[in-house]
């Protein structure tokens, strides 16, 4: 069993182990330390390596096996969610308002504890300003009501976090993101790691190994740095609005 390995800040961003090597318990735990400098962790996603600690841990790099993920087709819609797209209720944006989101994701997580302390929202901010980092927004009225961020590169979304504070809006949010992969050829959505919840909305697990080869293949095509320019909409698109290859599988 290969030993876990240790980073200091400053070393060479991509010096981290080959994921696909199990380092035992805890399952996935492949490195400990470094920084979060946008090399670094653009580094870390393309191998399918993800930073996850709490408030007064060093920084922990994950790589779970199995991989959750969801495929763009494959968004499960249920009949109550439909019915809330078609009925207006939300509208929402791309881009519009990052910083807020993830705040957000945070905050909602402070009773269960977060690892999306204050250097973490700093790094992200940092890879958002740099076009790598993106968030989807729902809205209620001029009211924030749910949203998700993540870093896109190339074929591949990996999701970070969601929060909702009504009915449905993650779920929003998570539609609108299906759409925008539809529409930007990203063939997978990284969901990191399994809960009920994603499973409800269609994810499915992948094994470590194949996880990481369709990864090596979706982030070796052109680079999807840059803002995500979208205007805002409303939901009832998301369901009947666009052309059948956008339309969402129920």
């Amino acid at each position: 069993m290969p030993p876990l390995t240790y980073l200091r800040p400053g070393d060479p961003p991509d010096l981290f182990p080959d994921p696909g090597m199990s380092t035992g318990e805890p399952d996935g735990l492949i490195a400990i330390g470094g920084d979060l400098d946008p090399p670094r962790l653009l580094a870390a996603y393309r191998r399918g390596i993800f930073p996850w600690y709490e408030a007064g841990q060093p920084i922990l790099w994950w790589s779970p096996d199995p991989r959750a993920v969801l495929l763009p087709a494959e968004l499960r819609v249920s009949r109550s969610l439909r019915r809330r797209l078609l009925r207006g209720e939300y509208r929402t944006s791309v881009d519009g308002a990052f910083a807020r989101v993830i705040a957000a994701c945070a905050g909602t997580r402070v009773l269960t504890g977060t690892w999306i302390t204050p250097e973490m929202q700093a790094a992200y901010l940092q890879l958002h300003e740099l076009g790598h980092a993106h968030s989807v927004e729902t809205w209620q009225g001029t009211e924030l009501v749910g949203g998700l961020y993540g870093v896109a590169l190339g074929g591949v979304f990996f999701g970070e976090s969601m929060f909702s504070i009504a009915t449905d809006a993650s779920k929003v949010a998570l539609a609108r993101l299906v759409r925008l992969c539809q529409e930007r050829a990203i063939g997978l959505i990284d969901c990191q790691v399994a809960n009920q919840h994603l499973a409800s909305l269609g994810s499915r697990l992948l094994p470590r190994a194949e996880f990481l080869e369709r990864i090596g293949a979706l982030t070796g095509g052109p680079d999807s740095s840059g803002p995500w320019t979208a205007r805002p909409e409303g939901t009832a698109g998301l369901v009947a609005g666009g052309p059948p290859s956008h339309r969402l599988h129920g």
